[in-house]
């Protein structure tokens, strides 16, 4: 069965379940010798997606993963979730570094170019999805803190309703 690298918000199990309802959550690992970064500023969340990419400057650059047994059913609902047949993201594989040895598995990119800043929304999803899963206080601590954009209406600002 393949395995999928959740390192955003699918690292949920109760989303993947909604998504993936066949493909149980079957351990945790790093992406070693990538990070964490963004792109795709257009494509929702009010602003940037989260993506990885290999860091070959930082070899000790790391990405907290999420891994998952995916059936094919729930693999093609998946490329459709995450826009594949849009290129919206492209599918890769990579090796993860597991407690119980490396592991091959496949991850969605963004298809795009690196840049811009999340929604504190979007972060906020990421780093309770992060907790849930198991992930280091520290790693989710610095997805909570990582520089984002406010959407919404400031604390002076009213809600224009009027379209």
């Amino acid at each position: 069965m393949p395995i999928y690298a959740a390192y955003a918000s699918n690292m949920d199990p109760a989303q993947m379940l909604e998504r993936a309802p066949h493909s149980p959550m079957s351990s945790t690992g790093w992406l070693t010798g990538w990070r964490l970064t963004f792109a795709g500023d257009d494509i929702g969340w009010e602003g940037s997606l989260a993506t990885v990419t290999e860091d070959r400057r930082d070899p000790d650059a790391r990405v907290f993963v999420v891994l998952y047994d995916v059936t094919p059913e729930d693999e093609k609902n998946l490329d459709r979730w995450e826009g594949t047949e849009l290129g919206v993201h492209r599918k890769v594989r990579a090796r993860v570094d597991t407690a119980d040895g490396p592991v091959l598995a496949w991850l969605y990119v963004i298809d795009g170019f690196e840049g811009g800043l999340p929604s504190a929304r979007y972060l906020g999803v990421m780093a309770d999805a992060a907790e849930v899963a198991g992930a280091p206080s520290e790693y989710v601590e610095r997805l909570r803190l990582h520089e984002a954009r406010n959407v919404g209406p400031g604390p002076e600002e009213p809600m224009d309703n009027e379209g």
